[in-house]
């Protein structure tokens, strides 16, 4: 069995502006006081989050309000791994998400080069962020986990942040061109863990492991 370890968990440092993508240190503080003045935005269990990178953040996920929600809270700037609907859904977003240093990934099949990507970021320090369900979820439940989040865990050995967000899927239920009802939101982080393979015999088994201890993070943060 692939077993968790707890992670160093200090209060996070001053957000460093050199780090993050201009585009996106020009609009984290702006949205930020938006999403506090008209949607209530609360923030529970930053001190969860390890004083530098590499780390990953794993949340649910119900649309894309949930990424705008951790870009504005986690202190260091975030490569979202973002699925190909999302990142082409209008002529202009791809732009957008380079600019803000977005990951491209196909849930579909393996992405070798969107893990390299990844690991890479990892490898530097960065923050890589990933919804582990994969597409939203159209329920507001929390879906079974896709075996990607245990494999970048498990190959990069980075510290994994559950995250539990939760007001996004009501505020965009049944909305039209994608504006939001205002409604309160509000994140949850939970202790960092490592993950390793040690107990498991095949690496997919291992995989699957860790994916389940994840979510298992995220569902606890949840409830």
């Amino acid at each position: 069995m692939a077993r968790p370890t707890a992670a160093t968990a200090k209060p996070p440092a001053v957000w460093p502006p050199a780090a993050a993508p201009l585009l996106y240190r020009a609009l984290r503080a702006p949205v930020r006081a938006m999403l506090a003045r008209c949607f209530g935005l609360v923030v529970e269990g930053v001190e969860q989050l390890p004083e530098r990178g590499p780390y990953i953040v794993a949340a649910n996920h119900h649309n894309y309000l949930d990424g705008v929600v951790l870009g504005v809270t986690v202190p260091h700037s975030i490569s979202f791994l973002v699925m190909p609907r999302v990142w082409r859904a209008t002529p202009l977003h791809p732009l957008f998400h380079r600019h803000i240093g977005s990951i491209a990934v196909d849930v579909d099949r393996p992405d070798p080069a969107a893990l390299r990507r990844a690991l890479e970021t990892l490898g530097t320090g960065g923050v890589v962020g990933i919804f582990p369900e994969g597409p939203w979820s159209v329920r507001g439940q929390l879906e079974p986990g896709l075996p990607g989040v245990g494999l970048l865990a498990l190959r990069s050995g980075a510290p994994v942040v559950p995250a539990a967000i939760r007001g996004t899927y009501e505020a965009l239920v049944g909305r039209r061109c994608y504006v939001p009802r205002l409604h309160p939101l509000t994140v949850r982080f939970g202790p960092a863990r490592r993950f390793t393979r040690a107990g498991v015999a095949s690496a997919r088994e291992a995989r699957q492991d860790v994916t389940e201890r994840i979510m298992a993070d995220i569902a606890g943060l949840l409830g």
